[in-house]
């Protein structure tokens, strides 16, 4: 038996069978577990850097910038090693342990005074604390890179491997595949309700040693389930580099682009591919100059060089991983106004009466963002069990609306949602200058608007990005709405940036400022509205012209 999880000959493949639901939920609970582990223990840097490694806001604010990026880039390089020589299961176990031994880290550092600054002394309050020395930074940066790591291994496989467990040429198991989307999101939701309660509950007012001990446990658990449910997983091979298949193909097109195209002249040899793959296979008329490639010159066959010579499997390919760039890069800026609800309304929560309805409760303004995510964690399943049925009884379309449909009533969502927080906020800075208190719960209407711009978008694109490419990058797919997280991560903080300076010229008050009831932040919301808009036009345009693939 091969990686594969079947017995292979020259001549036939006997794959076993995917059991579908039935290997789940190893794989779910093994996801699960993992995700409340790196959200409970991530969570709260910022408040464990400051308070225990006295650094000022500005320099932990740097930090985490740049570990969110590199932790964000890394699924990228986990799907190409993974898509090219370790395959998606040694990935993910290899990426759990590296995750597991930087949570040990953190864990430690809170366990073992010498690994931190010793905590701020009566004197020193209204001072300046002991800094931390350079070997407890890199203790702590350690712990940092051990966790990139390995959320790059996870990141970029677990999606996939789950995926490969369902058998698409079945209807029960493109049903199956198509409603896993949902249900993953739905657990990855609940997870972070946990993570932003409970765990920081535990991490603020208990122990930190705890409250980083409690992840790590769940951490270890995770990986132990994944290896239970081993006997019921189906292991898909890796087929080698994938970017020599890609430089493959464009080098040799290329090369032949003055000799005529495949379709006017008999010799040119499509069948490199098993009889059973070919039979299925024809070059598209899309990007018809990569067809070329696949041409059998005199001089490729009397070298028998495989470089010379392309597949049609290799050619369709490519072309399915260039037609998603523009899908790809409209998810860019329509992540925008997602990342607005992490940072701005938290400012606007700060500004306003954070008592809970009735009581004296205190409402953490970051916990505000709790309500999108109530919001996700009702919809979904309510669509998945209810809903879903009805709508393909309309449409005659599994998944009752496809894929680039979905993602843009997700993007109608996320303008909607710009809109009515540049309302709100004009409203609440106008009661504000009076003197008036809103409840924080006057921000819920944009709150649940972005929560279903989630379910639509992130649901759409997830599945969108691991459907729509070959079989053998299906990592590197996954991996596709991280970068794009990561990207939009840099094009909000550049957007921000220029917006604040280009409205404070010539001496006049800029949109953004440190207190908002004297600024225009209304104003960018409206500004990002218009650029959602924009991109939601490119993205109509993209999505009409796109040629849908193994569906």
């Amino acid at each position: 038996m091969d990686e594969e999880g079947t017995v292979s000959s020259d001549s036939t493949m006997r794959r076993r069978k995917p059991l579908g639901w039935k290997a789940m939920p190893y794989i779910l609970a093994n996801e699960t577990l993992e995700r409340l582990a790196s959200f409970g223990l991530t969570s709260n840097f910022m408040v464990y850097m400051v308070r225990e490694y006295h650094m000022d806001q500005v320099q932990a604010a740097a930090l985490i910038n740049t570990w969110s990026a590199l932790t964000n880039f890394a699924p990228i390089i986990g799907a190409f090693i993974s898509d090219s020589c370790t395959g998606k299961f040694v990935t993910i176990v290899l990426g759990s342990i590296s995750e597991l031994l930087g949570m040990l880290v953190f864990t430690l550092t809170s366990l073992i005074p010498t690994l931190r600054p010793p905590p701020c002394t009566t004197d020193q309050i209204t001072g300046t604390c002991v800094r931390y020395s350079d070997q407890q930074l890199y203790v702590l940066l350690s712990g940092l890179f051990l966790l990139s790591v390995g959320t790059g291994g996870i990141r970029s496989c677990s999606i996939p491997f789950s995926l490969d467990q369902f058998d698409d040429s079945t209807e029960e198991g493109r049903e199956g595949s198509r409603s896993f989307f949902s249900w993953y999101y739905t657990t990855h939701t609940i997870v972070q309700l946990i993570s932003m309660t409970l765990v920081l509950y535990v991490q603020n007012n208990i122990s930190w040693a705890l409250g980083f001990a409690i992840p790590t446990a769940l951490n270890l658990f995770a990986l132990v389930l994944l290896f239970v449910g081993v006997r019921f997983y189906v292991f898909i091979r890796p087929e080698g580099s994938v970017i020599s298949g890609i430089f493959k193909v464009l080098v040799d097109a290329y090369k032949k682009r003055n000799a005529q195209p495949p379709s006017e002249i008999e010799h040119y040899r499509p069948l490199l591919e098993t009889s059973s793959q070919s039979n299925k296979l024809v070059l598209t008329d899309q990007f018809r100059f990569l067809n070329k490639a696949v041409i059998v010159m005199n001089n490729d066959e009397a070298r028998n060089e495989e470089w010379k010579i392309c597949t049609m499997r290799q050619i369709e390919d490519i072309k399915s991983i260039i037609s998603i760039i523009p899908i790809f890069a409209s998810s860019i800026i329509g992540f925008l106004a997602m990342n607005q609800q992490h940072t701005f309304t938290v400012s606007q929560a700060l500004k306003m009466d954070l008592r809970f309805p009735g009581s004296s409760y205190l409402i953490p303004p970051a916990s505000i963002t709790v309500i999108s995510l109530l919001t996700i964690g009702i919809w979904l399943p309510f669509y998945e069990t209810v809903l879903v049925r009805h709508i393909e009884y309309i449409t005659k379309q599994e998944g009752g609306i496809s894929l680039l449909q979905k993602v843009g009533i997700g993007n109608f969502f996320s303008i909607l949602t710009m809109i009515i927080s540049g309302i709100l906020e004009r409203e609440r800075r106008d009661l504000s200058r009076a003197g008036v208190s809103r409840s924080v719960f006057w921000l819920a209407p944009q709150q649940v608007l972005m929560g279903f711009y989630e379910v639509f978008t992130i649901v759409g694109l997830t599945e969108f990005f691991n459907k729509q490419v070959p079989g053998n990058m299906r990592s590197i797919g996954n991996s596709l709405l991280y970068l794009g997280m990561s990207f939009a991560s840099y094009l909000s903080s550049a957007t921000v940036s220029t917006v604040h300076s280009v409205t404070a010229r010539g001496g006049r008050q800029s949109w953004l400022t440190d207190d908002i009831d004297t600024g225009k932040l209304d104003y960018f919301y409206y500004f990002i509205a218009a650029l959602s808009t924009l991109n939601l036009i490119f993205f109509l345009c993209c999505a009409q012209r796109y040629r849908y693939r193994n569906m």
